[in-house]
């Protein structure tokens, strides 16, 4: 018994010094940019973005194979600078933000890329009802104590190329372009300051 004792202690031991070396953060939705391009009718790219993204990102910077992040983008908050377009593209005939009103991404493996920095998170995409998978290409831009939050900080950007027809939105394609490509930009602050900090804000 004593023996079964000692090795449930130092498994939880371990467990805690395993959890004590990632760190949460949070997203800054007003630092967050999913923004999205293709082509129309072959003639322009344009671009628009998801505005009210929200998530959060569990980091290791020794080892970061073990981090994972959860991400999710409201359907209802697209931003073109057109306001007919985003109607449209929240309607039935795109994403159906009124049915399927919130996208998610859940990471399912985090892998060094071939370069200083660069890391490849594979997950989970769910659009539209349909959960596919999904690789991002992702940039550490930076870690350090953020100048205006004073905590801890990490900014990333990452890029993926999505086929919309997979997630069942097939309006217009191939003209307005089956592929997708999306960039993201982001900057994720320690998640215990970031609460503390938006708890301290007035409210509007």
């Amino acid at each position: 018994m004593s023996r079964r004792i000692l090795f449930a202690v130092l498994l939880a031991a371990a467990s805690a010094a395993a959890s004590a070396a990632t760190t949460r953060y949070t997203l800054d939705p007003n630092h967050t940019q999913v923004m999205f391009t293709y082509s129309h009718f072959g003639y322009s790219h344009p671009t628009g973005q998801f505005d009210g993204v929200t998530g959060t990102l569990d980091y290791d910077a020794a080892d970061p194979d073990r981090s994972s992040v959860r991400v999710s983008i409201p359907m209802n908050q697209v931003n073109t600078h057109v306001p007919a377009l985003d109607e449209h593209l929240e309607s039935p005939d795109f994403f159906d933000a009124a049915k399927y009103p919130t996208a998610t991404f859940v990471s399912t493996k985090v892998e060094r890329g071939a370069a200083e920095g660069q890391l490849k998170v594979s997950g989970d995409l769910t659009l539209h009802g349909t959960t596919r998978p999904v690789v991002l290409e992702v940039t550490l831009n930076k870690a350090g104590e953020h100048g205006m939050w004073k905590a801890p900080a990490l900014g990333f950007d990452a890029a993926a190329t999505l086929s919309r027809s997979q997630f069942g939105v097939k309006m217009y394609v191939p003209a307005v372009s089956d592929a997708v490509q999306l960039r993201i930009s982001t900057e994720a602050i320690e998640s215990k300051a970031y609460a503390a900090a938006t708890q301290a804000r007035p409210a509007k």
